[in-house]
């Protein structure tokens, strides 16, 4: 944290380019009234330490301290790849390289799961239906993508996050959060750091990374959205790759940002803070705690109003287990026969299992998700005694739940995810039941060995390689895998 009489003797050129990430340099992540509220917030800058007549006098514990930082300011970074799903697929189809791509489902009910940046300077976005993403770029390349491969380079990530510091949190396939503090010493300061990441990757997985880095983990992923590449109508321009958010200039950075930035202003919050007045993260500090509680709750409240003084003092979870893993697939047409429906189940089932034997985890929880044409949607759960981490376990445990719903009324998309997760015991592959053993002999280790020695043909030979016979249907031994595939349905087979 700079002393006060460091901060006015800095005034030079070059003290004003190393503020640029934390002003300037973050601008494409904010709209231009938010830029003159920066300016504004710049002038209050003055006097880090003595409080401005305008704040909340209920300030929550820790904001005499500029960092936001208790004793020790920590060094987080946020990593973040570009259009991570997109990058994965056009580096193994390089002559897609420049071209508007997304990956995703191309059927009347698919969505965009991925979108390059010359696809967004269409204004296709991830989440978006496929059928409006098409209509706002007719050229655009869709691909089906393959959730296994992009597990694969996100574990190679990882290990690249690793040779850095041990301390990695991943919060999905495309991100994480990483510690530095202890490797400052050794590696230099946290943005050579984080620049030093950005090269590893590039060298080693022909990918690109945008990294933030700030002194917790809620400024160091605002950050790393400031430093992703910009698409714009005309153009898609470079970002900045690493931004800094330093201590001292939390509150110069995060005021001046529009107030759904803080994690948890979703619309309904938004509504009601439009109501007070609250446009920037800056007014939401200036309100007073009671009205910001009558506003929202007392818990939510508390929570925003220590994000808007850049308060997050959350470490980073080394091992960090995920609660749930799922599949879901919104299908192309209706389904109206329970067949159907356990033919989808067993592809589901499929892709939960590979993903749990893929983190070496089991799972008591399976929970079936059904929604109906009339988008009426039902869940239903069960919990089985012995941990499972086999397809044809799945199955066996939420077909009861898949019979008592009748589909007559058409079923539009089928979910299945397992929670109550553990960590997996290592067994011997084998694919085949020993001599004299029939398939009604197999029990849970036989599947569990059949399927691993599954996920080792597929590793080699690819995701299609091999699958459950009973995925496929009366139109012959085409095998369509969907389990892997979150964002919708493709084109149905035929």
């Amino acid at each position: 944290m700079h002393r006060r009489s460091r901060w006015h003797r800095r005034r030079g050129a070059a003290h004003q380019r190393r503020r640029r990430c934390a002003a300037d340099g973050c601008q494409p992540a904010v709209g231009a009234g938010t830029r003159r509220g920066l300016a504004r917030w710049r002038s209050r800058a003055a006097l880090p330490l003595r409080p401005a007549r305008h704040q909340s006098r209920e300030r929550p514990r820790g904001t005499h301290l500029v960092s936001g930082a208790t004793a020790q300011t920590r060094s987080i970074l946020h990593v973040d790849m570009d259009a991570f799903f997109v990058s994965v697929e056009i580096r193994r189809r390089p002559e897609l390289r420049g071209q508007p791509v997304v990956v995703g489902g191309t059927g009347a009910r698919g969505v965009v799961a991925a979108a390059s940046y010359e696809a967004r300077r269409f204004g296709v976005r991830s989440a978006m239906p496929s059928t409006r993403a098409r209509r706002l770029c007719p050229n655009l390349v869709f691909l089906a993508g393959d959730h296994e491969l992009y597990s694969q380079v996100s574990a190679e990530v990882i290990e690249i996050f690793h040779t850095v510091t041990p301390y990695v949190e991943p919060l999905s396939l495309d991100e994480a959060f990483l510690d530095v503090t202890g490797a400052l010493r050794l590696l230099g300061p946290a943005p050579q750091i984080a620049q030093e990441v950005r090269e590893r990757v590039w060298l080693q997985l022909e990918l690109h990374c945008s990294v933030g880095v700030a002194p917790n983990k809620f400024l160091a992923k605002l950050a790393s959205v400031a430093a992703k590449p910009i698409a714009t109508a005309a153009e898609v321009r470079p970002g900045l790759g690493v931004c800094e958010v330093k201590p001292g200039q939390e509150l110069e950075f995060l005021h001046p940002l529009p107030v759904q930035a803080l994690w948890g202003v979703g619309p309904a919050t938004l509504e009601r803070l439009r109501g007070l007045g609250v446009r920037t993260v800056g007014d939401l500090a200036e309100l007073e705690l009671s009205a910001l509680v009558s506003a929202v709750g007392k818990s939510h409240g508390a929570h925003l109003h220590r994000l808007a003084w850049a308060l997050d003092e959350r470490p980073v979870e080394i091992e960090r287990v995920a609660k749930s893993i799922g599949h879901e697939e919104t299908f192309a047409t209706d389904r109206h026969t329970s067949a159907e429906l356990q033919r989808e189940l067993v592809r589901l089932a499929d892709g939960v299992a590979s993903r749990l034997r893929s983190q070496a985890a089991v799972a008591r929880t399976f929970t079936l998700k059904v929604r109906f044409a009339n988008f009426d949607t039902i869940t239903r759960a069960i919990t089985v005694s012995t941990p499972l981490a086999t397809a044809h376990g799945i199955v066996e445990a939420v077909l009861p739940l898949l019979l008592a719903v009748d589909p007559a009324p058409g079923v539009r998309l089928l979910g299945v995810s397992a929670s109550q997760l553990g960590d997996a015991v290592e067994e011997q592959l084998m694919l085949l039941p020993p001599t004299g053993t029939d398939d009604s002999g197999f029990d849970d280790q036989d599947w569990e060995s059949a399927e691993q020695t599954i996920d080792a043909i597929r590793s080699r030979f690819g995701s299609s390689a091999i699958g459950p016979a009973s995925a496929v249907d009366r139109s012959g031994l085409r095998l369509v895998r969907r389990g892997a595939q979150q964002w919708g349905p493709d084109r149905e087979p035929g």
